[in-house]
């Protein structure tokens, strides 16, 4: 057995001991969580965790997506459904489901995280199998009933300094006002929301007009037409400023950016309100609000991220019976070099403007992420996101930009999570593989060890603080 101050560091002796100092220059340092999906209500209302179960499997599609794989439908898992499928309601039923096959698990960041929560978060070593499940349950429910496991409570604990969640334009914000209104954040931390304006913008998304129509309600905006859509926009950008936001996110199906001219960017528009467009319009028009977006930046300051690559809702039986977002989305290759050079051209060596660039497609890392970010000052490298968040795929991330973009160009560990509970699970995987690359480089001589610890705490800390603007930086 490797020893628990071990874990995930390199094998090799030498490197081994190297990874260990270097880590505890990283280890202690508080959390930055500048992209997540934590519902601002968790921590605005401040209740108990439900049960175990609906702690730890029913909003979990990592969870979900491996049981469903193994012919476990999400029904039984307790996921809700919008056909009126029966759902399973019984929190210790959906917990022995999970128990029983803990085992497909084996070699997942899934069971790596989980097991790490359970130790650390409650104090529970065991491992959880079909003859553990109810006393595991047992326990984690008395836990969740103890003020101390309260969401605001743990949040202390856990030692974060920013959390942001991410929330539509038309997202009334109220969660964020009931925080301020508290005067709460945590001892030193503070809850943020991010601008994540997909849902206005993909014009292939089910119920886009009215989104549109309540975005005009709400702003006061005339948006029948394209400038005052912008207009609206703007005014609810302002409104997440003002919140907390210091970026957006922009979860696109590709990577496309387009530049129209003011009169084909109104008729585009135009053809949409009337139902008119098809797939083809729908890519261009997000395309051109790519750059639209780039060019409020330049104004307001929030931090562009661009999160492409997914085709969501691939499992079609599992959209029309769960919704979206319930694990039934697929990476698919993903070009960038040609796709981003519009927005680039225009913008791209503008000191205003920050783009964070993720993928789903590692083999854009070495042949097109990593000279981009090392040629345009505007482009930062986001960590390894969704499908590639794991040891090796962080390890891969390393390995592959560090050589072109270096460490600088990229924006330092984002968790990406709805799971609260796994936030410093995640950073502490993140901080132990770059503790065990950051020691391979050292021990071959190609860092010097002072330098390496100085970096690590750039990595874990000092870099998301600075490239997301949470440092106060001046926009």
């Amino acid at each position: 057995m490797v020893p628990e101050e071990d874990h995930l560091f390199p094998a090799e002796n030498t490197q081994r001991q190297i990874a260990r100092e270097l880590y505890r220059h990283a280890r202690d340092l508080p959390l930055i969580s500048p992209h997540g999906h934590v519902a601002p209500a968790l921590l605005a209302d401040d209740e108990p965790f439900p049960d175990p179960a609906r702690l730890f499997v029913v909003p979990d599609h990592y969870v979900t997506r491996m049981l469903a794989s193994q012919g476990i439908p999400p029904a039984r898992l307790g996921v809700p459904s919008i056909d009126g499928t029966e759902v399973e309601s019984d929190g210790r039923t959906i917990w022995r489901l999970l128990a029983a096959n803990w085992h497909l698990f084996r070699g997942t960041p899934s069971r790596l995280w989980t097991e790490k929560v359970f130790a650390e978060v409650f104090g529970i070593d065991q491992p959880l199998n079909a003859k553990t499940a109810d006393e595991i349950y047992d326990e984690l429910a008395d836990r969740l009933a103890e003020p101390d496991f309260r969401p605001r409570a743990l949040f202390t604990r856990f030692n974060i300094e920013v959390l942001a969640t991410t929330e539509s334009p038309i997202d009334d914000l109220s969660a964020h006002a009931k925080l301020a209104a508290d005067g709460w954040g945590g001892p030193g931390g503070r809850v943020i929301t991010t601008f994540r304006p997909d849902n206005l913008v993909d014009m292939d998304w089910a119920g886009w007009r009215e989104r549109v129509a309540t975005l005009g309600e709400l702003t006061g905006q005339d948006v029948g037409t394209f400038p005052g859509f912008l207009s609206a926009l703007r005014a609810r950008r302002e409104a997440f400023i003002e919140a907390g936001a210091t970026s957006s996110d922009h979860g696109h199906p590709t990577a496309a950016t387009v530049v129209l001219d003011d009169a084909d960017a109104a008729v585009l528009y135009r053809k949409a309100l009337g139902g008119g467009t098809d797939e083809c319009d729908a890519e261009v028009f997000r395309a051109h609000m790519l750059v639209e977006f780039a060019r409020m930046s330049l104004d307001d300051g929030l931090v562009m991220q661009l999160h492409p690559g997914s085709v969501r809702n691939h499992n079609q039986a599992l959209h029309a019976r769960h919704g979206r977002d319930v694990g039934g989305d697929i990476p698919s290759a993903t070009e960038y070099v040609r796709a981003l050079r519009p927005l680039l051209d225009r913008y791209g060596d503008d000191p205003r403007l920050r783009v964070v660039l993720y993928t789903l497609d590692e083999t854009t890392f070495t042949r097109e992420l990593a000279p981009l970010a090392g040629g345009y000052a505007s482009l930062y490298l986001g960590a390894p996101w969704w499908f590639l968040d794991s040891p090796e795929g962080l390890r891969r991330f390393r390995e592959t930009v560090t050589e072109t973009a270096g460490f600088y160009n990229t924006s330092g560990f984002v968790d990406d999570t709805r799971a609260f509970c796994s936030i410093p699970a995640r950073h502490d995987v993140a901080r132990r593989v770059d503790a065990g690359f950051l020691a391979r480089l050292v021990a071959e001589g190609r860092l010097p060890l002072d330098e390496a610890a100085e970096t690590i705490a750039d990595l874990a800390y000092h870099l998301p603080k600075k490239v997301f603007r949470l440092d106060g930086e001046q926009r």
